[in-house]
């Protein structure tokens, strides 16, 4: 070996690793610079630029198909990379399937968590206290990101599926906001909605006054639903329940317009003529006594606590003031005076 030899052999290797170790670092800078960098996004057509990309994995997709299936979406990506990166992760065979929105702007390890995590895009409907069955499904239909399961199917077909066959759809699901992933059933939200109500008429029939003339939950449903659709103002709600709980236990007709006005289904205008009040019905609580079949609407919480624990009071009659409040009185002479003063104009 030539004196010197050893060492310039020495300094070729150190050098050589010195490269090494440069070009390792940089690589590494380069793969965290990529790692936070937001993905850029492809021109879409008739979309605006800020809009996030809306991203379907099916059930069974590979994560290199979810890579591909990222740059189909519109992230202008070379999948090969993203899946080499899902797979550097060690975490690519947790990303889940899903419905998902990705923002301009995600960088891939945002892209990456969101996937692990479930972070599905949530679309939300809100089902309004005092709605009947009918406006319900229409509200359902109006979400265009739901799947129209029930469309076309009847009310009883439709309960069929839910697992209650032969119960009426009506007041059984409880009115909330509902949140789901685009894609989702429309009898998913359904269903949820009628387990909720489930439990929060559980609870209120366990709170029933012990002197209650109501029968059954279902009765106390049917009754909360007509408290519901009479209540102007909140603040009425427990004494309109005392009102119609005092006509139960005396046997008197309950005489409510909203169950006539149930009971007419579309042929109600908006008008509420004497001729409809004397024409029978199930739900014509002027022609027939006690509670109607079925309940007219959905209650909520407040008004099923108020028909199993109303107000204790000697009212029998209540009117409108004209201002969302009600009038009470214990005898009809008192009513009729009342009716002429606030329905009538006459003092």
């Amino acid at each position: 070996m030539m004196p010197g030899s050893f060492h310039t052999g020495s300094r070729v290797v150190r050098r050589f690793l010195a490269l090494v170790v440069v070009i390792l670092l940089a690589a590494g800078a380069t793969a965290a610079w990529w790692l936070h960098a937001p993905m850029p996004v492809a021109p879409r057509a008739g979309v605006a630029p800020g809009e996030p990309l809306e991203l379907a994995i099916e059930p069974g997709t590979t994560p290199r198909g979810v890579a591909q299936a990222v740059a189909a979406a519109g992230v202008a990506i070379d999948p090969r990379v993203l899946y080499a990166w899902f797979r550097v992760s060690g975490q690519d065979r947790l990303i889940k399937a899903g419905n998902y929105e990705i923002p301009v702007g995600t960088t891939p390890r945002e892209l990456l968590q969101k996937l692990v995590r479930g972070e599905e895009a949530l679309r939300a409907v809100t089902l309004v206290e005092g709605w009947t069955f009918r406006q319900v499904r229409q509200a359902l239909a109006r979400e265009e990101q739901l799947k129209p399961e029930t469309a076309g199917l009847p009310e009883a077909e439709i309960m069929q599926r839910l697992g209650r066959p032969g119960v009426a759809a009506e007041g059984r699901f409880f009115p909330d906001t509902y949140t789901y992933a685009k894609g989702s059933s429309d009898l998913a939200v359904l269903r949820r909605a009628l387990h909720a109500m489930d439990k929060k008429l559980e609870a209120a029939w366990a709170q029933r006054a012990a002197d209650t003339p109501l029968k059954s939950a279902d009765e106390a449903l049917t009754l909360a639903s007509i408290v519901e659709k009479e209540t102007g103002r909140a603040s009425d709600r427990a004494q309109i329940a005392g009102v119609f709980t005092n006509r139960l236990r005396i046997g008197m007709l309950l005489q409510t317009d909203p169950t006539v006005i149930y009971g007419m289904g579309e042929k109600f205008d908006g008008n509420l003529r004497r001729r409809d009040l004397q024409t029978d019905t199930p739900w014509n609580t002027y022609t027939r006594a006690g509670l109607p079949p079925t309940p007219i609407a959905m209650p909520g919480k407040a008004a099923l606590l108020a028909a199993v624990q109303p107000e204790r009071t000697q009212a029998l009659y209540f009117v409108s003031r004209g201002d969302g409040t009600s009038h009470f009185s214990p005898t009809l002479d008192e009513h009729n005076r009342a009716v002429n003063r606030y329905q009538r104009g006459q003092q």
